[in-house]
C-alpha cells in the first residue's frame, strides 16, 4: 500500500517535471538566421562588430552583421556613413555578446536609455541579457554613426507554405527583382525569410487583403522599400526596409518594421490622405521625417483620420521625429483628426531651420484643420538641434498655398526630456480666424523638473511657459500646464 502510494506520488512528480520542462522549452526559443550567401552589388557585410547570441548557458551562435547607410550632418553638409545591423528571434531569455573590431571600448550606451539594460565589458566584448524583444542601438565611445542596430524580434508564430498559391516566397540569399519592381496582387502573402535580401521595390497599389512579412530585408537604395496606395486591409510585418509611405488607403497595419534611410527626402513612415493606419512596434532611423501625417499630397486626395503609432522608436538624423499637418488641399480644405502617438522613444532630432523644428511638430497649412491629437508617454533623449514642441499655423510659401485653418484639442501627457537645452519651443496661431485652441501639457518633465501652472507661485501659464522654454505667440486660446503625479 505504501509502495503504491509512493509510486503514484513519484509518477505525479515526474509528470510535473516533464510538463515544466516542455513549457520551458516552448518559452525558451532562439532563431538565428542563415547568412545571405555570396555578396553582389553594394556591400552587404560590415565587420565593425562580431555579434553572437545564445540561450542562457548554451552554445553561442554567430549572427550576420549587415552594412547600413546612415546620414551624419555636419553643419549644412551631409555625410553618408556605414553603420551595422543584425537581427534574430527569441522568446524567454537570451544572452548577447558584441565584440568591437573598430576600436577599443571605453564607453558603451545601449539605447533607448529608458530600457535600462545593464551590461559588462570583458576583453573588448559587451555582454548583456534580454528578457523581451527590443530594437536597440549599441554605441561605442559615443559614436552614433558607426553603431550597431540590434533588432531582437519575437519568434514567428507561423510561417507560410512556400508552395501555397497565395504565397510569394523569398528564401535565404540575395534576390534581384526583374525590372526592379514587384507589384503585389490582391490576396497575396509576400514572405521574406530571415537571411533574405531582396533588391528591388514593392508596390501595393489598388489592391486589398495583402500581407508582406517575415524577417528579411528589402534593399532599395534611394527609394521606398514598400509603397502602399489606394489599397485596403494591408499588413506589413517584421521586415527591414528604407521607406514605407501609405497614401489614399484604409485599414493598414505596420508592425515590427524597421526603416533606415540615408538619402535626401528619406522619410520613414509617411501617411497621406488615409484612414485607420496603425504603426505598432516600429523602428525608424531616417534622413528626413520619421513619421508624418499629411492630407492631400503627391496625388493622394483627402484628410486623415484614426492614425496611431505606439510602442515605437524614432531617430531623425535630419528633420522631425513626428510631423503633422503641413500639406493639404487649399480649395477644398481637409481635416486631420484623431491622431495618437503613445509609448515612443525619440533618440534624435537635428534640424537647423527654426520654422522646421520640433520633435513633436504640428504645422497646419493649406487650410487644413488639425484636431484631436495626443502625445502620451513620450521619452526624448538628448537631441543635437531642435525644439521639443512646435505648434504653428504658418503661411509656408515654400510648401503651401495658404495657412492652415486651425489646430485644436492637443494633449501632451507624460512627456519627458533629458538632455542639453533645446531650442525655444513655439506655439502660435496665424490670425483671429486661424487659431491654436485647447492645448494641455500634463506631467511635462524636463531634466527631472515637473512643469505645471502655479509652480512659480503666480497664476496662469505665462511663467510656466518660460520655465518650459516655450514661446507662446498670438492667437492661442486655452493653454494649460498641469500635473497629476
Amino acid at each position: 500500500m505504501n509502495f503504491d502510494r509512493i509510486l503514484t506520488k513519484l509518477t505525479g512528480i515526474i509528470i510535473c517535471v516533464l510538463f515544466s520542462a516542455a513549457c520551458m522549452a516552448q518559452q525558451q526559443q532562439l532563431v538565428a538566421y542563415p547568412f545571405p550567401g555570396p555578396e553582389t552589388g553594394n556591400p552587404v557585410h560590415n565587420a565593425d562588430f562580431v555579434v553572437k547570441v545564445r540561450q542562457p548557458g548554451g552554445k553561442w551562435q554567430d549572427l550576420y552583421e549587415y552594412n547600413v547607410k546612415v546620414d551624419e550632418v555636419r553643419g549644412v553638409n551631409h555625410h553618408v556613413e556605414n553603420a551595422s545591423m543584425t537581427s534574430f528571434d527569441f522568446s524567454g531569455e537570451v544572452e548577447v555578446a558584441i565584440t568591437s573590431n573598430r576600436e577599443p571600448i571605453r564607453q558603451v550606451a545601449i539605447r533607448p536609455l529608458s530600457y535600462r539594460i545593464g551590461h559588462k565589458v570583458v576583453n573588448n566584448t559587451i555582454y548583456f541579457r534580454l528578457l523581451q524583444p527590443k530594437h536597440l542601438s549599441i554605441e561605442v565611445n559615443g559614436d552614433k554613426f558607426h553603431n550597431l542596430h540590434l533588432f531582437a524580434n519575437p519568434v514567428q508564430a507561423t510561417v507560410p507554405d512556400p508552395k501555397a498559391k497565395n504565397v510569394i516566397y523569398f528564401g535565404p540569399g540575395i534576390h534581384e527583382i526583374k525590372g526592379g519592381v514587384l507589384k503585389v496582387p490582391s490576396g497575396k502573402y509576400v514572405y521574406l525569410a530571415g537571411g533574405t535580401v531582396v533588391k528591388g521595390h514593392f508596390v501595393v497599389d489598388s489592391v486589398r487583403d495583402v500581407k508582406i512579412g517575415g524577417r528579411g530585408i528589402i534593399d532599395s537604395p534611394g527609394q521606398e522599400g514598400v509603397k502602399i496606395s489606394h489599397s485596403k486591409n494591408v499588413l506589413l510585418e517584421g521586415i527591414i526596409l528604407t521607406q514605407c509611405p501609405v497614401g489614399s488607403s484604409d485599414s493598414v497595419i505596420v508592425r515590427n518594421v524597421k526603416s533606415i534611410s540615408a538619402y535626401k527626402w528619406g522619410d520613414g513612415m509617411n501617411v497621406f490622405a488615409s484612414n485607420n493606419v496603425l504603426y505598432d512596434g516600429v523602428f525608424c532611423r531616417n534622413s528626413d521625417d520619421c513619421s508624418t501625417v499629411y492630407a492631400t499630397r503627391k496625388g493622394f486626395v483627402g484628410g486623415c483620420r484614426n492614425i496611431v503609432m505606439q510602442h515605437s522608436t524614432l531617430w531623425a538624423d535630419v528633420a522631425h521625429p513626428i510631423h503633422i499637418g503641413l500639406h493639404g488641399n487649399t480649395p477644398h480644405p481637409d481635416t486631420i483628426e484623431n491622431v495618437r502617438y503613445t509609448d515612443i522613444d525619440i533618440l534624435e532630432h537635428r534640424e537647423m531651420q527654426v520654422d522646421y523644428q520640433g520633435c513633436m511638430a504640428i504645422n497646419a497649412g493649406d487650410n487644413n484643420l488639425v484636431r484631436n491629437v495626443s502625445f502620451e508617454d513620450i521619452r526624448i533623449e538628448n537631441i543635437r538641434c531642435g525644439q521639443l514642441v512646435h505648434l504653428q499655423i504658418p503661411f509656408n510659401k515654400k510648401y503651401c498655398t495658404a495657412p492652415g485653418e486651425g489646430i485644436e484639442n492637443i494633449l501632451f501627457k507624460n512627456i519627458t526630456y533629458n538632455g542639453d537645452n533645446p531650442e525655444l519651443s513655439i506655439i502660435t496661431g496665424y490670425s483671429e480666424a486661424r487659431r491654436v485652441r485647447n492645448v494641455v501639457f500634463e506631467n511635462l518633465k524636463i531634466n527631472g523638473t515637473l512643469i505645471f501652472d502655479n509652480m512659480s507661485g503666480k497664476p496662469g501659464w505665462y511663467k510656466t511657459a518660460d520655465m518650459a522654454r516655450m514661446f507662446v505667440g498670438e492667437f492661442v486660446d486655452s493653454l494649460v500646464f498641469r500635473k497629476t503625479e
